[in-house]
């Protein structure tokens, strides 16, 4: 059957997920509420380990980088090859982590300040947490889970202890990493040091835990340890020493990540913990990264990222082709918490991914979807705003400033370099339309005409507003003006030809 045909029909019906791993002769152990350890990575690419993140593609690891205790993760549970980030930047991935919801839904979809003077205004943020959202530490600590927020909280609101955190490390936010230096880069060490504290109490008393380790790095890479940093500037021969900085600290945050797997070990918590690893965005491929775009923007490389999951029922060395979404992890966790149905937030964009990982439970499982929504309406990178939608293996980007749209088939073109729009104009305008119905149905904010944009003008970017390290976010470069009348983008690796 022609592939139109069958996108056609995964367009109308929805498509059923696809896993492939060992057999499925083991079963998850329920007798008891597990413990979950959640951990969140920031700015790693998918393509940020040394661990292959796709079976089929060599570039889905990093040759220079060393993460020994994340390949460790790796083969002891399920990689997801298609995991993504709700956003392409920072804190509107953590809030939507939080509550489930897109970012779209909740009107927060970018983290620096706007940018003034460009052909589009962007639209107007919350920047904080609102307190009628309901996040999972809420869920959690409702369930009689402890629970604690360790590292980088980013979302203002008053700060974790205000959205259901028992134990946390304050309003942070990223200028807070830069008072640790070496020997704790960071405070990926001290970070680690503090779960392990967390743990012992909680086993000792019996309770059921959920601990979140947002880490700061991949922030302040010159912040790495000397000693990891002078093997990096000798094994890449780069004349970049960011590039050198960066592989430092990734190998520094893998041992924060083994510290925290070895005290699960020590506790003697293995058999009944769930420990989930992803970044908050992607970061780029690199030229061989096999995926093409980086930070602020909604090819592959902006979103989608490093996914492992280990735990219990879970099989060794499993993957999972699936998409899966950052939306989905709360649903995920208060399934495995039995919060009930009737306490759940309405209007949920996620839903569990249990019956991924335990394949032998699926059929108890409601159908996932086969749809993914990605809005930025932004400036940030080369693209300008845009939003993006995948179905099946299909994903369009409609960028919003010349109401281009472009359409590819993942499974073919992992690295979106073959735009079929043109070729299938009847498949890319119903997923264009899909997409507007469903942003437009979950009240999302779109960019609007500037009336006083001058294009011989230089954009800026608007002051932030708020206290250091809270609303100050994820603060850039000054822009530059490049050929095309957009700002360079801080990190990206498009082909400038497309």
């Amino acid at each position: 059957m022609h592939r139109w045909i069958i996108f056609c029909l995964a367009v109308a019906f929805g498509c059923f997920g696809r896993w492939v791993g060992a057999d499925d002769s083991s079963s998850p152990k329920r007798e008891t509420r597990p413990n979950i350890v959640f951990m969140l990575s920031d700015d790693q690419a998918w393509n940020g380990l040394s661990v292959a993140m796709h079976p089929d593609v060599p570039a889905s690891r990093n040759e220079i980088f060393h993460t020994p205790n994340l390949e460790r993760f790796a083969h002891q549970g399920m990689r997801f090859s298609a995991g993504y980030a709700p956003a392409p930047v920072c804190s509107p991935t953590r809030i939507s982590v939080q509550t489930g919801k897109y970012p779209a839904r909740l009107h927060w979809t970018k983290a620096a300040p706007a940018v003034d003077g460009q052909r589009l205004l962007e639209p107007k943020l919350i920047k904080q947490i609102p307190g009628r959202e309901t996040t999972i530490g809420e869920l959690l600590q409702r369930a009689g889970y402890a629970t604690a927020h360790l590292g980088k909280w980013h979302l203002s609101g008053g700060g974790p202890g205000q959205h259901g955190y028992d134990l946390h490390d304050g309003d942070t936010g990223n200028e807070n990493a830069f008072q640790f230096t070496d020997p704790n880069p960071v405070d990926i060490f001290g970070m680690a040091q503090r779960a392990e504290q967390f743990m012992q109490q909680n086993r000792d008393a019996g309770k059921p835990f959920y601990l979140q380790l947002s880490w700061n790095a991949l922030h302040a890479p010159e912040l790495a340890r000397a000693a990891t940093a002078a093997k990096y500037e000798h094994l890449t021969r780069d004349s970049n020493s960011k590039a050198a900085s960066v592989a430092a600290l990734t190998e520094d945050l893998d041992e924060g990540v083994g510290q925290v797997l070895d005290a699960i070990e020590r506790l003697g918590l293995s058999a009944n913990t769930y420990v989930i690893y992803m970044s908050d965005n992607g970061a780029g491929g690199g030229k061989r990264g096999g995926i093409s775009g980086g930070k602020g923007s909604l090819w592959e490389g902006g979103i989608r990222v490093p996914f492992l999951i280990r735990g219990p029922g879970i099989h060794p060395d499993s993957w999972c082709h699936e998409p899966i979404h950052g939306v989905d992890l709360l649903p995920t966790f208060c399934e495995w918490a039995l919060v009930p149905e009737d306490e759940m937030p309405a209007e949920l964009d996620g839903s569990s991914i249990d019956g991924l990982i335990h394949p032998e439970s699926a059929k108890t499982h409601p159908p996932r979807s086969d749809e993914w929504l990605f809005h930025f309406p932004h400036y940030q990178g080369n693209e300008g705003p845009h939003s993006a939608i995948r179905v099946g293996d299909h994903k369009l980007i409609h960028f919003y400033e010349d109401d281009r749209i472009a359409l590819f088939h993942l499974n073919d073109d992992l690295s979106e370099r073959n735009d079929l729009a043109d070729k299938f104009p009847e498949e890319a305008r119903q997923l264009q339309n899909r997409l507007q119905k469903r942003l437009i149905a979950m009240d999302a904010q779109f960019p609007q005409p500037n009336p006083n944009y001058d294009p011989n003008a230089v954009p800026s970017p608007r002051k932030a507003q708020g206290k250091r390290g809270q609303n100050n976010q994820d603060r850039g470069e000054k822009p530059r003006r490049n050929p095309n009348n957009r700002l360079d983008p801080k990190e990206t690796d498009r082909d400038p030809k497309r």
